[in-house]
């Protein structure tokens, strides 16, 4: 009994230690904030981990996370009449090596792109995110987001129409510092 409970510890250990950056790049991204990020992350995994028994025996046990976090945020949203998304400091953040086609995490004003993804809505925000920055299917952002394909393209369309038509960012992401 007190063997079972343990292995379901050092698993959820082990989840937690192999997606905490991306987790905490999600949250970030979403919040625009690293307190707030850390938060929502320390928030979810807590919901997750009474849940783990369950959640680790899924299929996908990240996008189940995933999913709990888009929630959590999605309940701050509706409490607050306005977020202030103006990231002050993204020191902190833990940093992921670029791949070399991912041309936003190559720009070279990190800050210009948050602020611009900061300046877009909520749900328009986890659109983007979740299909261009975690690189998911619009079925699997569908099931993060809890809503239809059909939403995610409309406010993933939104959100990268408003950042297109931020002056210079269009510029910086689509050139990436190429000429």
């Amino acid at each position: 009994m007190g063997d079972g409970k343990q292995t379901r510890n050092e698993e959820f250990q082990s989840f937690v230690v192999g997606r905490w950056p991306r987790l905490m790049r999600t949250a970030f991204l979403l919040t625009g904030e690293q307190h707030a990020a850390e938060d929502l992350v320390q928030s979810t995994l807590e919901q997750v981990y009474v849940a783990w028994r369950r959640v680790g025996g899924a299929d996908d046990p990240e996008a189940y996370v995933r999913r709990v976090m888009i929630n959590a945020h999605a309940r701050r949203h509706r409490r607050r009449l306005r977020e202030f998304l103006a990231p002050k400091d993204d020191s902190g953040l833990v940093r992921e090596v670029a791949d070399t086609g991912d041309r936003i995490a190559q720009a070279d004003d990190r800050s210009a792109l948050l602020k611009a993804l900061a300046q877009l809505p909520a749900r328009q925000r986890e659109a983007v995110v979740l299909r261009y920055w975690e690189d998911l299917t619009e079925t699997q952002t569908a099931e993060a987001m809890g809503c239809s394909v059909g939403t995610v393209k409309s406010n993933a369309a939104k959100g990268i129409a408003k950042l297109r038509a931020i002056p210079g960012l269009a510029d910086m992401v689509t050139h990436g510092g190429r000429k």
